[in-house]
């Protein structure tokens, strides 16, 4: 072989050996910080835009793509101590305008001891926000999941003129007849009053490996350098987390969605995992039977933490039931 080709080759080596050890060292040392260059090179790859909106002294972060057009817009609602990345695994047209917001106190939303953290306090923050990017000037398509998922259902009730459809996704905040073994326990964690153990908050590794298999029937091979690093990004925000939690699951809000269901006049879709730990899947029949035009999908193999486990099927669901609201709203002009 010719030398010039050799010492090529060579070069070339040593070229892509310093970002896959730059790529080592950060997996190792830091790997919160690979965690966080994640997000980052999907919104770039997705077309996904942070931006910050102000209502007052609030501040609003969000991710949008697209502009509105003839289509509903659609926001999207995160869970309980996530962010407004979770919504990148699912892959939505292009063709859409697509807004994620961060949740009051989460990520780059303002974080005040000031604010209602109560169910009712969030969707009056929510709809600060929708009046800010005037995204209620033609009636936009609501999804969120869990917590986000109650918040979006009270939404529809309270703000019905804002709201063209709905998609609740394992939503909280419903009554049921009996508890199942994490509401028990969390029960028993409120008796003891230690709010320290709640599962939902991790502050170790095991603990984070813990609340993934609690939320998830697929059972994710996560490595501990990235459970350290999902570990590192949370503890924080844990102060602020349990001091959510407990709004979210006192009596002012833990029944809100239930209470509120009977006035969701919407076209409405429940997506919900039939493995679900956290929330049971029953909470799916409660609200189609209170809810007149509501289309359920019940997932098989998959648990509470559906967007993450079953990105791809989410986005199709979601994209078929707006398809077919879409498509009958057309159809009633044209007659």
């Amino acid at each position: 072989m010719d030398v010039d080709v050799v010492n090529m080759f060579v070069i070339a080596g040593g070229t892509l050996a310093i970002p896959i050890l730059a790529f080592v060292a950060s997996f190792l040392l830091w790997p919160s910080a690979l965690i966080r260059i994640y997000y980052w090179y999907w919104r770039r790859t997705l077309g996904m835009q942070v931006r910050y909106v102000h209502h007052e002294d609030y501040q609003f972060c969000y991710s949008f793509r697209g502009r509105p057009g003839h289509k509903p817009s659609i926001l999207m609602l995160h869970g309980f101590s996530a962010h407004k990345d979770m919504w990148l695994s699912v892959f939505l047209p292009k063709n859409l305008h697509l807004v994620c917001v961060d949740m009051p106190g989460h990520e780059g939303t303002t974080r005040s001891s000031l604010d209602d953290l109560s169910i009712d306090g969030q969707v009056k923050r929510i709809h600060q926000f929708v009046e800010c990017l005037k995204l209620n000037k033609k009636p936009f398509h609501l999804v969120g999941t869990s917590m986000g998922g109650q918040v979006a259902g009270v939404y529809a009730a309270y703000y019905p003129s804002d709201v063209s459809s709905l998609c609740l996704v394992c939503p909280a905040g419903l009554q049921y007849s009996t508890d199942n073994q994490f509401v028990q326990r969390l029960k028993e964690l409120q008796d003891s009053a230690a709010v320290e153990k709640i599962p939902l908050i991790p502050s170790t590794p095991e603990e984070m490996s813990e609340m993934l298999q609690l939320c998830s029937y697929v059972r994710f091979k996560v490595p501990q350098q990235i459970l350290q690093g999902l570990v590192d990004v949370r503890i924080p925000h844990n102060n602020f987390y349990r001091k959510l939690f407990l709004e979210i699951v006192s009596e002012k809000s833990r029944y809100s969605l239930h209470q509120n269901m009977d006035k969701i006049k919407v076209p409405t879709q429940i997506i919900w995992g039939k493995q679900d730990q956290v929330l049971d899947v029953s909470g799916a029949d409660m609200l189609a039977k209170s809810i007149a035009n509501c289309q359920v999908e019940l997932l098989e193999n998959c648990g509470h933490s559906v967007v993450m486990e079953r990105p791809r099927k989410t986005a199709k669901l979601i994209i078929d039931f707006l398809a077919s609201v879409h498509n009958t709203d057309n159809n009633k002009k044209l007659d």
